[in-house]
């Protein structure tokens, strides 16, 4: 509010300002069926403390209820419980009143949708492997199409603590979003065990395994792993070679793989071997006929 004062300074003079309401506005851009949406109340010489009362409404007569409350520093916000049998079209709003003040006013009128359902979390394939392409798919009702959401994909962690890996953006068309992902392999993987945390789980070997959320307006479905859990398999190559860098053929060989188990082969003419689908984490490599004195 711009002040002009054309008085004289050599004198008291008495100065009447009046109260002023700024804003009246929702601090989202739609309300969402069993969702809060939020609002604020922006005013100037109100006086601390000034009370204030909102109330919220539909253009087809749902009531929001009444929030109350006081002016603090010029500003009041809150929130409305959206209704969950909302209809599509209806637009919502809010009349704010401080009537010691002797102010009102009303918000814009923002869009209304039924409740969000996320459901048929899927992956493309049960297991990955580096640099495999995989598809993500999720029936989404509730949002108009072209409607902006996020895929968040996490490593699962059995203990809850479950890493954020990366987080994508996707679009609602026909209520359903697809997208595609290339599985990279992080060596921090958390899940690939240490001695420490074998023990603790009586050996059992837990292999990196990924789910994946969706994140739409402000709420985040699927937490619970509605996705299932996407397992990573890995390989490991085998070349042996002289002083001279020429191929060791036909020797055996013995992997030892971090869930403990074993696998046994021979190296082809080039001296090399490749073991797919094993678990991933740090594996040892035995030459028996090398142990054994035989060479």
């Amino acid at each position: 509010m711009a002040l002009k004062f054309t008085k004289g300074t050599d004198s008291e003079h008495e100065v009447k300002l009046d109260s002023e309401l700024i804003s009246v506005s929702w601090t989202c851009g739609m309300a969402i069926g069993g969702q809060t949406a939020s609002f604020e109340v922006l005013t100037e010489l109100v006086g601390e403390g000034a009370p204030v009362k909102v109330k919220g409404k539909s253009e087809r007569g749902k009531k929001l209820g009444t929030v109350e409350g006081v002016m603090r520093r010029n500003h009041f916000g809150g929130a409305f419980q959206i209704p969950e049998d909302i209809e599509l079209g209806d637009k919502v709003f809010f009349e704010a009143k401080l009537s010691r003040n002797g102010l009102d006013g009303e918000s814009e009128h923002i869009p209304a949708y039924p409740p969000i359902r996320v459901t048929n979390m899927k992956w493309s394939a049960q297991e990955a492997r580096r640099g495999d392409t995989l598809t993500l798919t999720a029936d989404i009702k509730g949002l108009p199409s072209e409607a902006e959401v996020a895929v968040v994909i996490y490593e699962y962690d059995r203990d809850g603590g479950h890493d954020r890996i990366t987080e994508l953006p996707a679009h609602v068309e026909n209520n359903r979003i697809e997208i595609a992902w290339e599985y990279e392999y992080h060596e921090d993987t958390d899940e690939i065990p240490s001695q420490e945390e074998l023990d603790k789980y009586n050996g059992q070997y837990n292999p990196p395994e990924y789910f994946f959320t969706i994140k739409a307006e402000g709420v985040e479905y699927g937490k619970k792993q509605e996705s299932g859990l996407l397992e990573f398999k890995d390989w490991v190559g085998i070349e042996l070679t002289d002083e001279e860098g020429k191929p060791l053929s036909d020797w055996r060989y013995k992997v030892s793989l971090p869930d403990g188990s074993e696998r046994e082969g021979t190296l082809d003419s080039d001296g090399r071997a490749r073991e797919h689908d094993i678990p991933p984490g740090s594996v040892i490599v035995e030459l028996p006929e090398l142990n054994e004195g035989t060479v």
